[in-house]
């Protein structure tokens, strides 16, 4: 069953009970959408979009953050709307010149949200005429990200409508009200792979923890590393930084940096600051390299002191390549041949799931490009597996990076199956149309909640899926999980808080769904899948409709 419109394509929107719902709650009013991964919300967009052009007409503007993510929008809102006037801006794509006149010509204009903030405030043309603005990855309204100026703007059109999209929108209530409050936005419709209407669509995930041991040589190196870091660190607490932390972590060091160089930019003249600076940037460079060994492998670790010694122009890079222990774990590094066994795992892992299913689509993500390399080589020695690397634009010395076009090509060749798995950075976390994909493989954990969740999301869209965490023992692995999953919790507790009890402040959608931390997923799932089996199998009777039978139309909930 399909929902129509005189402005949808016939077949192109599937009816799903929980995009209905939110699409006529947010033609009512300013409104964010709170959608995990892959559930449609540029979906809900689209009828969104029909509907207010269908009553009100003016201009639709619809923001991204990226160019491949404008691009891919442009491209869905094409297929899924019958209207022929869609404008898509890029700096790169699009001279100032030519995005006045486009903006005048076109109906719906997507565009990144710097484009737009610098056309705003050259005057090249206003808001006055746009009826509905749709901020995509709505999260990213803080501080000075242009979602938030571009918003101001808007807030002066009178009956505007704003519609915010995310499927992370933090882990605390007081952020979630932050995107609101800069995005002018006055309800939110949160659902969860727990709410009745959403549960019918969700496909099941398996999340398998593979654990490792790390070599005896990385544990080696630890040493080495960690008698530098802690020398650095007593070096700034004599200084007077990094007060009260008996274990100083990665955030509490950029602090400290940032702490030093504020002083320094206001004027205070104290040599010693120059000392904290230098003792910071040793620290930070010890603790990296101490990841790499303990979480990457040695190949990582050694063309991170290969990089340094290429390029060292700092003193702190010259202090931290003279440092005995230092020298003594490059010697230690470059003298082995011993892998980080993740290597290995990870290609167990993916010829299996080729050998189970020979037609499977895989990501696998790392954190460092080094990785990714490494990984992309060693995947490609497997038969019949035809890997690609998937990184960002910036390029560093000669590790070159990916423009927008080539990564959106890379996305279209996995999508045909010319490309069978990609080693993606986390470019490939955020937002981008990858196609179904049948595994997941994390070569480590992340802290955040976010990249977490959008990670993955990459898989169990359309069926089920997969995703495999490979975890090395007694490190900072171990810690990022657990912190990760800390967060999303929370980030689940805050979404039923602001259901519950921020009703006063903010509209708040239903259905409200039984509280996350009160369910057993597994059992609620099972559950709520048998209720909608049994409604299926005897439904209600539907209102008459002038269209063909079994459709849905705007006007039923319009």
């Amino acid at each position: 069953m399909h929902v129509t419109h005189e402005l949808l394509r016939r077949g192109a929107v599937e009816e799903r009970a929980y995009q209905v719902n939110i699409a006529k709650a947010c033609l009512g009013r300013p409104t964010l959408v709170v959608l995990p991964t892959g559930m449609g919300k540029t979906v809900v967009a689209a009828m969104v979009i029909a509907e207010t052009l269908r009553r009100k007409g003016g201009r639709i503007l619809f923001l991204a953050p990226t160019k491949p993510l404008v691009e891919q929008h442009a491209a869905s809102l094409r297929d899924i709307l019958i209207v022929d006037r869609i404008a898509l801006f890029t700096g790169e794509a699009t001279s100032p010149e030519e995005r006045e006149l486009l903006w005048r010509e076109n109906k719906i204009v997507v565009s990144t949200p710097q484009v737009i903030r610098n056309d705003l405030r050259a005057e090249r043309f206003t808001l006055e005429d746009v009826s509905l603005i749709v901020f995509d990855e709505a999260h990213r309204a803080v501080g000075d990200y242009a979602y938030v100026d571009v918003a101001r703007a808007y807030k002066a059109v009178p009956g505007r409508l704003a519609l915010g999209m995310t499927a992370s929108p933090g882990s605390s209530a007081e952020k979630i009200l932050e995107v609101c409050s800069n995005l002018g936005i006055t309800a939110v419709e949160i659902r969860t792979e727990y709410d009745a209407d959403v549960v019918p669509y969700v496909h099941g995930l398996a999340i398998q923890r593979v654990a490792v041991d790390a070599p005896d040589v990385a544990k080696d190196l630890r040493a080495l590393l960690r008698t530098v870091f802690d020398e650095q660190v007593e070096r700034l607490k004599k200084a007077g930084f990094l007060q009260g932390k008996p274990r100083p972590t990665l955030k509490d060091l950029l602090a400290a940096g940032d702490e030093a160089r504020k002083a320094l930019d206001a004027g205070q003249k104290d040599g010693r600051l120059y000392g904290v600076i230098t003792a910071q940037a040793i620290a930070m460079k010890a603790n990296h390299a101490i990841g790499l060994a303990e979480t990457q492998g040695l190949g990582a670790l050694r063309s991170f002191f290969d990089r340094i010694e290429a390029d060292a122009r700092s003193k702190a890079d010259v202090q931290f390549l003279k440092h005995a222990k230092v020298q003594e774990a490059m010697k230690v590094a470059r003298g082995t041949s011993d892998e980080h066994p993740k290597i290995n795992k990870t290609l167990w892992v993916v010829r299996e799931q080729f050998l189970a299913k020979p037609d499977s689509k895989i990501i696998v993500f790392t954190h460092y490009r080094d990785t990714a390399d490494r990984m992309t080589q060693e995947i490609a020695k497997l038969p019949g597996i035809r890997p690609v690397r998937f990184v960002g634009q910036s390029t560093r010395g000669e590790d070159v990076g990916l423009s927008q076009k080539e990564q959106v090509e890379i996305l279209e060749r996995f999508r045909r199956g010319e490309v069978n798995v990609i080693v993606a950075t986390s470019i490939g976390e955020e937002g981008l149309d990858i196609p179904q994909v049948d595994l997941v493989v994390f070569y480590e954990p992340v802290p955040s909640e976010i990249r977490t969740i959008q990670r993955r999301g990459r898989t169990g869209r359309s069926a089920a899926g997969r995703v495999v965490m490979l975890v090395t023992k007694d490190t900072r692995d171990e810690a990022y999980l657990y912190s990760a999953r800390r967060k999303e919790r929370k980030m689940h507790q805050e979404l039923d808080r602001l259901r519950r009890e921020l009703k006063q402040r903010i509209l708040v959608g239903e259905p409200g769904g039984e509280a996350f931390m009160s369910a057993v997923p597994e059992a609620r799932l099972e559950a709520l899948r048998q209720e909608a089996a049994s409604q299926d199998e005897a439904p209600e009777p539907r209102k008459p409709s002038s269209d063909r039978k079994g459709q849905t139309t705007f006007e039923d909930y319009a």
